[in-house]
């Protein structure tokens, strides 16, 4: 297995090359025939973060690429994806149609942690790969309790870490104010910061919630200037993130402005909020931004470009979504073809557990993916960057994780 991870490194080509007929058959199981294997998601294609459902369409894209090429072990992928609003009650519904009805094989990106946070639980209890989850949540890499669930992105924990850490080491005497959302995610940015303040918590940091059903946060973020913070951290999606941007610009407040890497969609956050008034406004990365003239020679960034043009033209390849769903579905090549046309459910799980130093090439030089049965978070790395008017602007190092 470590010679094809090897031959695998560093090309999207090479990864889909393998997904090829030749392979044995593996024994019939759920949603998985000598001609099929059921692929299954929920997103959000209506409601408050509608603009993040771009990513199962660009998935949907991405298997039909795939289908062309010869599909998975000679089997053609049929992706199942259905609209919840990002409303959990639907989410249960459109679950369990997927599991019990459609009878899927496994589950994968789901959008959205408190959508996932509703069934969890079930899906664990069905055994059934609950696969590189559209979250930032700490909890989804809790193998013990959830041995069946896996994230993807940097935890957000971290990510809260890694800003707070260096807001401190441009002023060590900052104070924060954070807006999160009303969930786990947005509750993790806080525990983030609460990590490195330690005691200090309490006098330095104020924190304000808001609910993904709020039309505004204007009120939160006049509370949290009130405050008065030097450092403002939007724990939160890119519909809010957008509009705590907008906001802090129109009232004056020049605070050091974090907001979470889920949110730092040019399309989705930057360009709602105005380009002009998120100058300054700091985020983190480990994709390339298919924007930035740095990557225009890119091999990687070029072949998802390709992709998107092709198989995706109504999709703007500019859209971090876009290459972020590419991303993670290249992983998931990966983890089937490791499964070496042993398709079952367990073997899926066995081989999401076992990426080992594995590089995308639309992640950021230097970031590898990076699993094992104790390890459910497959990302620990980030840079800083900065958004600059035309574009974000990386600095610093590769970071992994926090060290407190």
């Amino acid at each position: 297995m470590m010679e094809r991870r090897a031959v695998l490194k560093g090309s999207a080509s090479t990864v889909l090359a393998l997904a090829a007929p030749g392979m044995a058959w593996a024994d019939d199981t759920t949603g998985i025939s000598a001609t099929e294997i059921k692929i299954g998601s929920t997103t959000s294609l209506s409601g408050p973060v509608s603009a993040l459902g771009i990513q199962d369409r660009a998935q949907e894209a991405f298997f039909r690429m795939v289908n062309e090429k010869g599909g998975v072990a000679g089997r053609q992928i049929k992706y199942i994806y259905y609209d919840d609003g990002f409303a959990p009650p639907k989410t249960v519904e459109q679950v369990r149609r997927l599991i019990e009805s459609d009878e899927v094989a496994f589950l994968f990106n789901m959008l959205g942690t408190a959508p996932n946070s509703a069934v969890v639980t079930y899906i664990n209890q069905k055994k059934v790969p609950h696969l590189f989850l559209s979250v930032n949540g700490d909890k989804w890499g809790d193998y013990q309790k959830y041995p069946w669930t896996m994230g993807f992105a940097p935890s957000a924990r971290i990510e809260s870490q890694i800003y707070a850490k260096y807001a401190l080491s441009q002023n060590p005497k900052a104070r924060f104010a954070i807006l999160y959302q009303n969930d786990d995610l947005g509750k993790d940015y806080v525990a983030g910061v609460r990590d490195v303040l330690g005691a200090d918590f309490d006098a330095r940091a104020k924190a304000i919630a808001h609910e993904v059903s709020d039309p505004t946060i204007d009120s939160q973020i006049v509370s949290l200037k009130a405050s008065g913070a030097d450092v403002l951290l939007s724990g939160t999606t890119a519909k809010f993130a957008a509009q705590s941007i907008r906001k802090a610009f129109d009232i004056q407040w020049k605070a050091m402005h974090f907001i979470a890497s889920g949110a730092a969609s040019i399309t989705g956050a930057i360009n709602p909020a105005g380009t002009e008034r998120s100058i300054g406004v700091i985020s983190s990365a480990y994709v390339k931004d298919a924007s930035d003239p740095e990557w225009a020679n890119d091999k990687g960034v070029a072949e998802y470009v390709a992709f998107m043009q092709k198989y995706f033209p109504e999709g703007n390849p500019k859209d971090a979504y876009c290459i972020y769903a590419y991303t993670v579905a290249l992983v998931l090549m990966q983890v089937l073809n490791q499964c070496g046309g042993k398709l079952t459910r367990e073997n899926i799980m066995r081989q999401a557990e076992s990426l080992k130093n594995f590089e995308v090439p639309t992640l950021l030089p230097g970031i590898k993916v990076n699993t094992s049965p104790t390890n459910h978070h497959p990302l620990r790395q980030v840079q800083l960057q900065r958004w600059e008017g035309a574009g974000w602007k990386r600095f610093g190092n590769v970071i992994e994780g926090a060290a407190l």
